[in-house]
């Protein structure tokens, strides 16, 4: 609720992941921290723990704002709302440094550009002062937009100790390195969404978290996952999904027709992201959306992007509105921006 009454909610979420450098000790690990330190952590972050869901490879939080995710050497925290995940990054990295991990070997922070900027809290009051934040905690990160800055775009800071001297640049997706271990990430960020799909997500239509989960179909996405999901009250949806590879899957929907706002993300290993995006977009219906996706050289995912840069037949019921490629030092990253088109089908 805004000062002068109005109702509003950023659904545009934060995203801070970090992978730590593996120790020398096979023991060491992120997800000794203790249930009470994480709940510190995420104090600083002005979000709670409403459930968790575990196996051999992770463990996953449903937070009142989003999600988090632990598993041996990587931390990923997305929040949305006026959350404050950069001022945690402190305390984090003390827990992580007293369970072994004083290292940190790669750093992201990303997000959309907020819906209503003004309302958020420092240090997330524009992306120029997050970048110095940042820059205080990792004097050697670097900063990017992607997009148009002046309409739509998408923010983000990289830190890799691997090359912090490396700039991206543009990249010819034949050119492939050996990287040690695949690693992915693809997120579709949704607006302008269906009213009636959207409706699902009320608690005036179905009690529980459950039902919503299986009349919109999202258990049907990636159907190995194990589910946790919650229904806020009156609106709102969150999930995790977690499988026995230590994949995961989180959903995050803040469904007000003003300010309707979907995300999907989950690292599955695919060679061609396609059809999952079909699926995605099918299920809840945007006007608008943007893909993003990383992807070391040696991930079935890097192929991916030799798909998408592909300009679309005219059939398509997407205009692709911007795309662009970045090479970073241990990632390659796919922006992609599609708009409705009236005109045409139902698929990219």
């Amino acid at each position: 609720m805004l000062e002068n009454g109005e109702h509003f909610f950023e659904g545009v979420e934060k995203l801070l992941e970090i992978w730590f450098e593996e120790s020398p000790n096979n023991e060491n690990d992120l997800r000794n921290i203790s249930r009470s330190d994480w709940e510190k952590v995420l104090g600083n972050v002005n979000c709670e723990i409403i459930s968790t869901s575990k196996n051999d490879n992770l463990l996953a939080f449903v937070l009142s704002e989003s999600s988090m995710f632990v598993s041996k050497r990587r931390w990923i925290l997305k929040t949305c709302g006026t959350t404050t995940p950069l001022k945690c990054l402190s305390l984090l990295l003390q827990l992580a440094a007293e369970n072994g991990f004083d290292v940190v070997a790669d750093l992201f922070y990303s997000r959309k550009n907020f819906t209503r900027p003004e309302v958020q809290i420092t240090p997330h009051q524009g992306f120029t002062e997050e970048v110095t934040y940042l820059d205080s905690i990792f004097p050697n990160g670097r900063s990017y937009c992607l997009g148009s800055m002046n309409l739509e775009c998408w923010y983000l800071y990289t830190f890799s100790r691997s090359d912090v001297k490396a700039s991206p640049q543009l990249i010819s997706v034949d050119e492939k390195d050996v990287d040690s271990e695949p690693d992915q990430t693809i997120e579709i960020l949704m607006q302008d969404l269906d009213a009636e799909t959207m409706s699902i997500f009320y608690k005036n239509k179905f009690a529980s978290a459950n039902e919503a989960t299986k009349e919109s179909g999202i258990d049907t996405i990636l159907p190995t996952m194990h589910i946790d999901d919650f229904l806020f009250d009156p609106c709102g949806y969150s999930m995790n999904g977690i499988n026995d590879k230590g994949e995961y899957m989180t959903i995050h929907i803040t469904p007000e027709n003003q300010f309707s706002y979907v995300s999907f993300e989950t690292n599955v290993a695919l060679s061609n992201y396609r059809k999952l995006i079909n699926q995605v977009i099918n299920t809840f219906k945007p006007g608008k959306f943007i893909v993003t996706i990383f992807a070391n050289k040696c991930s079935l995912a890097y192929e991916t992007m030799k798909e998408l840069e592909v300009e679309y037949s005219k059939g398509s019921h997407w205009k692709r509105t911007d795309m662009q490629c970045c090479n970073f030092p241990s990632y390659n990253l796919l922006f992609a921006q599609y708009s409705h088109d009236e005109k045409n089908g139902d698929s990219l």
